[in-house]
């Protein structure tokens, strides 16, 4: 019995864990873009799925969504769509690196900066690329799932009971 109490006290903290990673990887990611917004308007258009206009727009938009997103993270504010929001950019970004695959094109990712550029060399293999995706994939649901956490704004702007009364009042 107190070990299950002791598992569902740690549920917050490890949803805040998880919270603050997905916030410093886009918050990375993002910021690492916005310096050289060119660049990653071009690491878009590599991947030579959307027109080049759209490449610009997506590339163009996306560091400032990421950055949007991973401060809401780490505010947890907003913490079950930021999450989601999370997820859906993870679900493309596999996607993306997928089809990137599947076409026998070899580029770098540019998920990082950088990157985005043709080679000639051999193809890369993207199972790295999309196993780490994927992880961030499936923290970013369990975060959908459990979006209260500790050291969170929504409770507080929200009105929303902590983790703890939330199980108190289901009878956990």
């Amino acid at each position: 019995m107190r070990l299950l109490q002791a598992v569902r006290g740690a549920r917050p903290w490890a949803g805040t864990a998880v919270r603050l990673l997905l916030a410093g990887v886009l918050g990375y990611a993002g910021l690492v873009k916005i310096r050289d917004l060119a660049n990653a308007e071009r690491s878009v258009a590599v991947y030579q799925i959307v027109s080049g206009s759209a490449a610009q727009l997506v590339g163009g938009a996306l560091p400032f969504v990421e950055i949007a997103v991973a401060l809401l993270l780490v505010a947890g504010l907003a913490t079950r769509a930021a999450a989601a929001v999370t997820a859906v950019l993870l679900a493309v970004y596999i996607a993306a690196i997928a089809s990137v695959w599947a076409r026998g094109l070899s580029i770098d990712c540019g998920c990082f900066g950088g990157g985005g550029t043709l080679t000639d060399g051999a193809e890369r293999g993207y199972v790295i690329d999309i196993a780490r995706d994927l992880l961030l994939l499936g923290a970013a649901v369990l975060l959908v799932r459990e979006p209260r956490t500790r050291c969170a704004l929504d409770r507080l702007v929200l009105d929303l009971p902590d983790a703890r009364d939330a199980r108190d009042a289901r009878g956990d």
